[in-house]
């Protein structure tokens, strides 16, 4: 078999990995697209009939799509009364940067009221849902905890409990959600960056997730919401899915994609992720890091408007092909670029920021990365929280599981 390798510059020089002797060889996952899998947007024979007579708000942005149509024009088309639209962070559109502020505004195609639900007001108010009878979600989420998506869910369906309103999921595939890995959120580090005690990476699709929130009373005062999943076709957990639009402005592709779960967790760093480049969540780097074979100049551009060291030259590593290639079968989150970046910064003091413990969902893993801890023995701390979650996980499932 023909031996790969990967060289890393770090600060004691240079390092070479042979990826099948990390365990990194070919597995048998599917790749599959829209064109193998009928996506619950795609059966409007099942909630078309749920519709009628009904006042309709929709929960969306750019990735909700019936084939090559948005939903909300589909649905429009179809004569659905659609009332309003509710959008996440990023907007409707999906331009707006990470964590600026979602503006309400007139959706110039329909007329439509695009409602934000990022920023001041994350969950639909009563007054909001005064006109509405049943409310629709379908955004694209990628399977990692502290993408905010997930949360935006939970208010929803809390508000739909709150107010007796009905929500109908119409699932979609997980890309990274053919494996379980990560530290499980505890109690104290609960934002909304992650709600739940589940782990960064839960391999389940957003529909099921949708039902471990309602069959695990996660609902404020342990409500419950009417809540109705439109399944997918010809899915199952060992399927690695392409996704055909970006879920949000810095995943721009596959790559990014599967490598979020593992750089996700510099966004509580110094390190920048590239955005501001064309290749976000695909590089990583600072200015004073050293011994790096790389180098970038984050830009202001759309999605990115001020991203961290703007202008500035940042030194670090370009695994761009390695998430393409290989990190889709690693089937877990990979600390060796955090661990070896905290190790190759010169000024360790202000490496981590007071975000980091809400990413990573508890405080040791700085603790344990400051304190040298190894990366095996990092992972085994997660093992009884983790398998406690694959418990209640396979209550919720809808497709066959990886195991």
């Amino acid at each position: 078999m023909k031996i790969y390798y990967i060289y890393f510059l770090f600060f004691i020089g240079i390092e070479t990995f042979n990826l099948n002797g990390q365990g990194i060889t070919p597995i048998n996952n599917n790749i599959k697209t829209n064109k193998d899998i009928t996506l619950g947007a795609d059966r409007t024979i099942e909630y078309l009939p749920l519709l009628k007579g009904k006042r309709v708000a929709i929960v969306a942005n750019q990735s909700s799509n019936i084939k090559t149509t948005h939903l909300v024009d589909s649905l429009v088309a179809l004569g659905v009364n659609i009332k309003k639209v509710f959008c996440p962070e990023h907007g409707f559109r999906g331009i707006i940067d990470a964590g600026k502020k979602v503006k309400t505004y007139k959706d110039i195609k329909t007329g439509l009221s695009i409602i934000s639900l990022y920023g001041k007001n994350k969950k639909p108010a009563a007054a909001d849902l005064k006109s509405v009878d049943v409310l629709i979600f379908d955004i694209q989420d990628v399977g990692v905890r502290f993408y905010t998506y997930l949360s935006t869910l939970h208010y929803v369906m809390e508000a739909c409990a709150e107010n007796n309103k009905t929500l109908i999921v119409l699932d979609r595939p997980n890309p990274n959600g053919y494996y379980i890995d990560g530290p499980v959120l505890e109690d104290t580090f609960k934002s909304f960056l992650g709600l739940h005690k589940v782990p960064i990476v839960y391999g389940m699709t957003i529909g099921e997730y949708a039902k471990m929130i309602n069959g695990e009373l996660w609902l404020n005062g342990g409500l419950k919401c009417n809540l109705n999943v439109i399944s997918l076709k010809g899915y199952s957990h060992n399927d690695l899915y392409e996704l055909p639009i970006r879920p949000s402005p810095n995943l721009p592709n596959m790559a990014s994609v599967y490598l979020y779960p593992s750089f996700g967790l510099f966004e509580g760093t110094i390190v920048s992720v590239g955005r501001g480049t064309e290749f976000p969540f695909q590089i990583i780097g600072h200015p004073t890091l050293q011994k790096t074979n790389f180098s970038f100049t984050p830009k202001s551009k759309e999605g990115a408007l001020n991203p961290k060291y703007l202008g500035q030259i940042c030194n670090g590593y370009n695994l761009s092909v390695f998430g393409t290639e290989y990190m889709k079968n690693i089937k877990k989150i990979y600390l060796y670029w955090l661990i070896g970046t905290y190790k190759n910064t010169p000024d360790k003091t202000n490496f981590f920021d007071e975000n980091f413990n809400y990413h990573a969902g508890n405080s040791s893993l700085k603790k344990q990365i400051v304190d040298g801890v190894g990366e095996d023995e990092i992972r085994s701390s997660w093992n009884a929280e983790l398998e406690k979650f694959k418990v209640i996980r396979k209550k919720y499932l809808l497709y066959k599981d990886f195991d």
